[in-house]
């Protein structure tokens, strides 16, 4: 049996804590909710969208492209950004997002400081959302705002709304037998005291994947029990292993973390590509949409 990693026992008191730990609590506010949406819907997918509150932009670009609730016929999907509090400009920014907010009835924010370090806490209030406010969701996805995501292509292949749901689920870009970077020089650096062992258990890369409804909920609890560390796509790796839970192989292929040169017939079957900004999505989504353009099967 494999052993469980050590070091992740609960966090030290804040004055002996490495500047890398995640201050991981429960008890975040919510400062932007949307506590209501899943009162008169089950969504068979949420879209948990990771945001930064200045990237307005970004966000606008996403509602109209893979981010449009009504792009599956048939299929119940809900759409929402996940931020934090802006390190420099958080109280004028504040009333920006809260306009925004009104308008969109999408944005998710809590009160920790909106930074790489901590993006673990908004993939864990994506889940406390998950559990406390959409328990009924059939499927949940994390997704980054520099992708371009095929919500189409998932939804039929992999998640395949005909079928009953599956339970325990995770999968995407998977990596095995990869462990912390150790050089202060990357920004992926993990320090001994975040992490102390040499490799991480499987985890799905960080640019987008899909789980489960009901695995979220047990995310969000057992992150409460472990040691959170600032990697946050290995930290779900983490939660599944202490869970018992594997990671589940997708088709190779579907789940790109770099850089693919748009082509319609090959993107039409792919789930994410990494690294698109807003104003290449703009131009590719008219002929991605053109459905007068076939593509062979």
């Amino acid at each position: 049996m494999e052993a469980k990693p050590s070091g992740l026992q609960p966090l030290r008191p804040v004055a002996t804590q490495h500047p890398l730990e995640v201050v991981y609590s429960s008890n975040y506010k919510f400062l932007l909710n949307e506590p209501n949406k899943c009162q008169q819907r089950t969504p068979f997918l949420v879209l948990l969208v990771i945001s930064e509150p200045s990237d307005v932009a970004k966000r606008k670009v996403i509602r109209q492209t893979w981010g449009n609730e009504n792009l599956v016929p048939g299929v119940s999907i809900l759409r929402l950004f996940l931020t934090g509090v802006h390190p420099v400009f958080g109280l004028p920014l504040q009333n920006l997002l809260a306009e925004e907010s009104s308008l969109y009835r999408d944005i998710i924010q809590q009160d920790f400081l909106d930074s790489y370090n901590n993006l673990t806490l908004k993939t864990l209030m994506g889940m406390e959302w998950i559990s406390k406010f959409c328990p009924n969701a059939t499927y949940v996805m994390k997704a980054d705002s520099d992708i371009f995501l095929n919500v189409d292509y998932m939804v039929s292949q992999l998640l395949q709304p005909h079928l009953p749901a599956k339970k325990d689920y995770m999968t995407g870009y998977i990596y095995r037998n990869t462990g912390p970077m150790r050089n202060k020089a990357y920004k992926w650096y993990v320090p001994r005291e975040v992490y102390p062992n040499d490799t991480y258990p499987p985890y799905c890369g960080g640019p987008g994947y899909v789980l489960s409804g009901d695995l979220a909920m047990k995310i969000y609890q057992v992150a409460q029990t472990i040691k959170v560390i600032n990697m946050e796509d290995s930290f779900m790796g983490i939660c599944l292993h202490y869970l018992g839970i594997s990671v589940t192989d997708s088709p190779w292929g579907l789940f790109n973390m770099y850089k693919k040169d748009y082509e319609k017939c090959t993107f039409s079957r792919l789930v994410v590509v990494h690294h698109f900004g807003p104003q290449e999505l703009l131009k590719i989504w008219p002929d991605f949409q053109n459905q007068n353009k076939t593509c062979n099967s």
